[in-house]
């Protein structure tokens, strides 16, 4: 919906259905689904992990981040355990908390939400030999 404004005069978007998102291609990996619409506060997107798949152990950055398990299962491993994934399950994920995704037979697609990650920003240094 680019050009749409935004704002207080502005009401709901439909921005996807999750699950024909959801129901794509079980060999499918990655960023299904991404949330793209202008002037933004939070980031989603739509993670797809296939069969048997996994997401090696990192760091997650320094913001709070939401899962809602949409379709498939696994399950979500960090230092003070395991969370098993299924669809309808909702998982906090604390900021920087170190954690592995396993998906099962099916594969496994789950909407993230957290704040927006700000950019690089650019700007002209001033050189101090002037």
């Amino acid at each position: 919906m680019s050009g749409a404004r935004r704002g207080p005069e502005t009401g709901p978007v439909l921005l996807a259905d999750t699950g024909v998102v959801a129901g794509a291609d079980s060999q499918a990996a990655g960023a299904l689904w991404r949330l793209e619409e202008q002037p933004r506060d939070l980031d989603a997107n739509i993670i797809a992990i296939p069969p048997e798949g996994r997401i090696d152990t990192h760091d997650g950055p320094a913001i709070d981040v939401l899962i809602h398990i949409l379709a498939g299962s696994g399950q979500v491993r960090g230092p003070s355990g395991s969370v098993p994934l299924r669809p309808g399950a909702l998982v906090w994920l604390p900021r920087g908390s170190r954690r592995t995704f396993d998906a099962g037979p099916q594969g496994l697609r789950y909407l993230t939400v957290h704040q927006r990650k700000q950019g690089l920003s650019l700007g002209a240094t001033r050189s101090s030999e002037q």
